[in-house]
């Protein structure tokens, strides 16, 4: 499996650390995701796309909050990986995230897993 490093990116209450597995990225934001921390994961995740990754894998097992302004990032990722011909997979959303999906109604144009291994073995998008 191709492993690496690709990038990092934080504020004081989101990081987002980026690599390659294989044929997809995967990106892990840690903290909260918000209104003021939003494009520290858009960024990243476009510049995923714009490499050639129409797979993102996003682990939110370490994101404590999103919001509507974060659940607007992904969604707008998604759009863009689909288009492309891939797609978001989302990974081990914490209780408290999982319910902004469920609010909403998005978690039902996302691929969720419980683990990120899971994720990694599931060749759709």
């Amino acid at each position: 499996m191709d492993r690496g490093t690709v990038g990092q990116a934080q504020s004081g209450r989101l990081l987002v650390e980026v690599r390659e597995e294989g044929p997809s990225a995967v990106v892990t934001p840690a903290g909260e995701l918000d209104h003021h921390t939003a494009d520290l994961l858009r960024e990243p995740l476009e510049d995923c796309l714009a490499k050639g990754f129409n797979r993102l894998v996003v682990d939110c097992s370490r994101l404590e909050f999103c919001d509507s302004t974060g659940l607007n990032v992904l969604l707008g990722a998604r759009l863009k990986a689909e288009a492309a011909g891939g797609g978001v997979h989302l990974v081990a959303m914490q209780p408290v995230v999982a319910r902004v999906f469920e609010i909403t109604g998005a978690e039902a144009v996302f691929t969720l897993h419980d683990t990120l291994a899971a994720a990694l073995a599931d060749e759709s998008g």
